[in-house]
């Protein structure tokens, strides 16, 4: 414990000592202090963590707050020794301090555009485009007519504009060690520090400063041999690397429903056996498309039904996402009816456009289903009791909030499949 004066009179001209000493004022915390020489305009430019003990000129002493969770930390970085928290500053200090200007100019001409990866995803936008993938639609409902009538349905697809999208996802970046030498695939510049020199996706592989992974553009192409399941993977991330409009598992379990299940009494309301729900979860995260779902391999059509139900419910996003759950609860809270619909509407118009295609193809499936309602007992209102908290969950993953919207989740769906003609 003792004085910064005296940790300066300590690491006199000693460029690149340090010492840690307990603050004085409070005892348990420490701060790192460390000997380095800035010249010229960037002796004036501490790092924002950091700081300077006055000198005119040449060495100072840089006080950092030293901490420790297992590992050493001052920043984002975390060191199993401080030698080796040392060692990186002072790389990372002699970089910005010869480098600043250019590190400040490096991301004004990526070279990013010009990569095959790039030119890659372009040539398959191409491709997307000419088979005229289409956005979801815009409609507005009249107010002066029932939302069932067919007048309005031909009015509303009469003014409904399809446009062309893609499905754009953003990277999925973490702070990445690099061993052996590194360069951005953004900037092309060097990527300097012992650990933690940047960042990597962890869907397609891209190695970015993390400063310049503020500018990537949200093109990531997920790369399959990083996709390691399919359940519990992101929704958007499964399609990309698939190059499929929707999940394959949604495809696949709805197809055998309408070929063998449709009359199944309690389709979707009564369970399989679990232990088989997880044989077909398995299945699909070990074979893909190639699965076996067959009437042969599970007879019990529930058991499809339940894989399609544990699917849509792991995700890590749901379908209709955590930032637009708040928006549907309140739109069903709306006493008009056409109005609660054209906000159920808008709320659709925000989904991300592989949730939006997902959850189109279940709503016409679901109302496919209920056009059997004789054989199987499911009408729009059960498949809402099953379906919404599927389909719909809570940003807080809240009991209580859960149970006190099952009523508006409920009425979200059911709208969804009773209007699945006019929503869609």
């Amino acid at each position: 414990m003792i004085s910064r004066e005296s940790a300066d009179e300590l690491l006199a001209g000693a460029e690149g000592a340090y010492l840690i000493r307990e603050s004085q004022r409070q005892p348990g915390m420490h701060t790192l202090a460390l000997r380095y020489r800035r010249t010229g305009a960037s002796a004036s430019r501490a790092r924002p963590h950091a700081t300077p003990s006055p000198s005119r000129f040449g060495l100072q002493t840089l006080n950092y707050r030293l901490f420790y969770d297992g590992k050493h930390f001052v920043g984002e970085k975390r060191f199993e020794s401080v030698h080796d928290l040392v060692t990186d500053a002072l790389i990372t200090l002699h970089i910005e301090t010869k480098a600043a200007e250019y590190i400040a100019k490096m991301t004004t001409n990526p070279i990013y555009e010009h990569l095959g990866y790039t030119s890659l995803l372009k040539d398959e936008a191409a491709h997307r485009l000419s088979r005229g993938r289409a956005e979801p639609r815009r409609v507005t409902f009249q107010r002066d007519e029932r939302i069932s009538s067919p007048l309005v349905r031909r009015s509303a697809l009469k003014d409904a504009t399809e446009k062309q999208c893609s499905y754009d996802k953003v990277h999925n970046f973490k702070v990445h060690t690099f061993r052996g030498p590194h360069w951005c695939e953004y900037c092309a510049n060097f990527m300097w520090g012992l650990i933690a020199q940047g960042v990597r996706c962890s869907d397609c592989g891209l190695n970015v400063h993390k400063q310049c992974s503020k500018l990537v553009p949200s093109d990531c192409q997920p790369d399959l041999r990083r996709i390691k399941k399919v359940f519990s993977c992101d929704l958007t991330t499964l399609v990309k690397a698939h190059n499929t409009t929707r999940p394959m598992v949604v495809d696949m379990c709805i197809r055998e429903i309408e070929l063998r299940g449709m009359k199944s009494e309690g389709l979707y309301r009564v369970s399989g056996f679990s232990e088989h729900i997880e044989d077909v979860r398995l299945a699909f995260d070990r074979d893909g498309d190639k699965a076996d779902i067959s009437a042969n391999a599970y007879a019990d059509i529930n058991i499809i039904a339940g894989a399609l139900k544990l699917y849509l419910r792991d995700l890590p996003i749901p379908v209709i996402t955590f930032d637009l759950y708040s928006k549907f609860i309140q739109a069903a809270k709306i006493p008009i009816a056409d109005a609660r619909l054209e906000a159920v509407h808008e709320g659709l118009l925000q989904l991300p456009p592989a949730h939006y295609e997902t959850l189109r193809y279940l709503m016409a499936h679901l109302k496919r289903v209920t056009m059997f309602e004789k054989d199987n007992f499911m009408n729009a209102e059960n498949l809402g009791i099953v379906f919404g908290p599927t389909l719909m969950q809570p940003p807080e993953q809240n009991a209580l909030t859960t149970l006190n919207d099952m009523r508006q989740q409920k009425l979200v769906v059911q709208l969804m499949i009773e209007h699945e003609d006019v929503l869609f």
